[in-house]
Order: structure tokens, then C-alpha cells, then sequence
């Protein structure tokens, strides 16, 4: 076998992701591979690949030490994968929630965090900060359907502050137009309208003495 036959022959390994690891999501397994990616020599980073729920590195014969190196670091970040935060985009897609859902929930404590994870994307200066999640919590949520219960909630509370807003709208319309009629002045005492009935009488009974 020539040289070149010798370098075109792979050494392969594979990594299974379980349910319990993905939380059935295509983007959790994607972020356990980019992930997994992260722990590796830039040269080698898009060597390992996504392949039908499987994580796979292969290279070519000639890069043994490299592979096993490789294999090693994979295999030890694969344990315990299953606690891997959850991050933003995969909590959207196992939840099968929008962004504005993930943001009120986080406020109003449906959704706790896990604490707060800060990254440095790839070509840019500045770093994010975001909340992350705890799979285990993320898997009783979804197990629990209780998210269609949450947008029933948010549906009521919705109509109520509409409610409410309009009815303070009316009562602030009311108010202003109370303010720009102008109230009657009452008559000056030397006014004939001030005239008081009995005037005289109520004098002759000495009650202004």
C-alpha cells in the first residue's frame, strides 16, 4: 500500500447523543457540538461533525497522535453532558417558545435561571451576557405542558390591562373635559343676583347684632 493509500485511510470516532443530552432538539445538539468544538485545537475544531444524533471525528491515518489527543478531550467533556446549561436558543427550540415568551417568563420567575453565562462571539470585540438554564428544569417544564397554561395566563392578564388602560383612558378623558369648562363665578354681594330672600327679615330679628 502506497503512502498516499496509507494517508487516505480514517481513523474514526463517534459520540452518541442521547435524548436526555439533546432534549429532542436539533439546536441543543448542535450546541453540544460547537461546544464540544470549543475544547479543541482550532485546526482540529471542524474536524469533529454532526451526524444523525452522533458527534464524529475522523481523520486521516497519518494523524494519529493528533486523533487520539483529539478523542481524549472529546470523550472527557462528553461526561456528564447531559448537565450542560441550557442556553438561550436551545431553550426556544425545546419549549418550542418565542424570544418575548423566554424574556417575560425569566422576569416573572416561570422560567428560573441557572445564573448567567458571558461570550465573546466569533469576529466581534464586544462580549454578551446571557441567562442560561437547567436542562433537568427544562425537561419538567416540557414534560409538565404547562407552557399552555402560562400563554392562557398571559392571554387573561393581556385583557385585563386592556381593560384597565381603556378605563383609565375614559376616566382621564372625563377629567379633562370637567377641567376646560369654566366653572361660574359666583355673583359679587352687591350684584342683584346676590340678593338674599328674607334679607330683611333676618335683619329685623336682630340676628347681625
Amino acid at each position: 500500500m502506497s503512502k498516499r493509500e496509507k494517508d487516505d485511510v480514517e481513523l474514526l470516532r463517534t459520540w452518541t447523543l442521547s435524548s436526555e443530552a439533546t432534549l429532542g432538539s436539533s439546536v441543543r445538539a448542535r450546541g453540544i457540538l460547537l461546544e464540544m468544538r470549543a475544547r479543541l485545537p482550532i485546526p482540529l475544531k471542524k474536524l469533529l461533525v454532526l451526524e444523525a444524533g452522533e458527534l464524529v471525528l475522523a481523520m486521516p491515518a497519518s494523524a494519529k497522535s493528533e486523533f487520539v489527543a483529539a478523542a481524549g478531550i472529546v470523550s472527557t467533556a462528553m461526561t456528564g453532558i447531559e448537565s450542560l446549561p441550557v442556553i438561550p436558543r436551545e431553550i426556544q427550540d425545546i419549549l418550542t417558545i418565542k424570544a418575548g415568551e423566554r424574556h417575560r417568563w425569566l422576569a416573572d420567575g416561570r422560567l428560573p435561571s441557572l445564573g448567567t453565562r458571558t461570550v465573546r462571539l466569533a469576529g466581534r470585540a464586544k462580549k454578551i451576557t446571557f441567562h442560561v438554564f437547567d436542562p433537568r428544569v427544562v425537561e419538567d417544564i416540557l414534560n409538565s405542558g404547562v407552557i399552555d397554561d402560562w400563554r392562557a395566563d398571559d392571554a387573561a392578564a393581556a385583557t385585563e390591562n386592556r381593560r384597565r388602560a381603556a378605563y383609565k383612558a375614559k376616566l382621564t378623558r372625563s377629567l379633562r373635559k370637567g377641567r376646560s369648562a369654566v366653572p361660574r363665578e359666583p355673583p359679587a354681594l352687591d350684584e342683584p343676583g346676590a340678593k338674599l330672600d328674607d334679607w330683611e327679615a333676618f335683619g329685623r330679628d336682630g340676628l347681625l347684632r
